[in-house]
């Protein structure tokens, strides 16, 4: 059964029928995926009554599942598999997480605009997020779409970023909300990587490439460097580039890294739990090895 695609939003995201996730993805219904995702950046997947295993092996036909999560505490995992990520507020015990919880505290920046594992050398291409307990209110997922937004900006504005190389590291992020409680190890491996500002991708269309974990720009002091990139973030996240997601239980919303940015909503964490899990496929190679914006 081929895909049928509704668009929810008029310069991306649409809804995907006709998969169903507890069977292996064959080579051409992935192709669809594929080209879904170019085209559209989200997709919102309902009705997948799927366990880990099952969105292990849907993430695994689409490409390169990341080895590593980008989290404090790693020994602390409650999921069966240690590459998925557990996007919750519970603990290892399926108990909600303390208040001054470093886990949950740590976890505040999903709060922030950013693009997955842009932290690390080589980033995120898909992000997979699976909606397991959903709380009452709040919690909802915002998308925006960074090639609308490279779109819209002046061409004066386009040739000053497109040769631009910004760095990114979780603790530029989190340093944003005050959390600085790291190990000497967390520091190590989250150490700053090199990311291009401006991105072409293999459709042509090209995307500013932002996240909260950018806190540098090369050769630029950084008061001046921070000014802009923040300049840059609100503009890419004005209203008629974002598409808000309520969640249902069931459903799995994937997104495309290199050209969306997102950020997790508020619900109450003292009260609710939200359960959800993310695999997430790491794309091709480094940003600054890919082809120059």
């Amino acid at each position: 059964m081929p895909l049928t695609l509704t668009p929810l939003h008029p310069v991306f995201a649409a809804r995907a029928e006709g998969l169903d996730l507890t069977r292996p993805l064959t080579p051409e219904v992935a192709a669809e995926v594929h080209a879904a995702m170019d085209r559209y950046a989200v997709l919102v997947i309902p009705d997948q009554r799927i366990d880990d295993d099952q969105q292990m092996a849907f993430g695994g036909a689409l490409g390169t599942i990341e080895a590593t999560r980008g989290v404090v505490d790693v020994e602390k995992h409650r999921l069966k598999h240690d590459t998925m990520n557990d996007i919750s507020n519970l603990d290892t015990d399926g108990k909600l997480l303390a208040a001054n919880d470093r886990r949950r505290l740590f976890s505040l920046g999903n709060r922030l605009w950013h693009s997955d594992s842009s932290f690390k050398a080589t980033p995120a291409k898909y992000s997979m997020l699976h909606a397991r307990v959903i709380p009452p209110e709040g919690g909802e997922t915002e998308f925006a779409d960074m090639r609308a937004a490279w779109d819209a900006l002046p061409a004066a504005m386009q040739a000053k970023l497109q040769e631009l190389i910004t760095h990114h590291s979780l603790i530029y992020s989190r340093a944003i909300l005050g959390f600085e409680d790291y190990t000497e190890e967390e520091r190590r491996r989250f150490a700053p990587v090199r990311q291009r500002l401006v991105r072409r991708h293999a459709n042509g269309r090209q995307s500013l490439y932002l996240s909260s974990h950018a806190g540098t720009i090369e050769g630029w002091p950084v008061p001046e460097a921070r000014a802009l990139l923040r300049d840059l973030t609100e503009h890419a996240t004005q209203r008629d580039f974002v598409y808000r997601h309520q969640w249902r239980v069931g459903e799995l919303v994937m997104w495309d890294n290199r050209t969306t940015m997102h950020r997790a909503r508020p619900f109450d964490d003292h009260a609710h739990a939200r359960d959800m899990r993310r695999v997430t496929i790491e794309d091709d190679a480094p940003t600054v090895a890919q082809r120059a914006a």
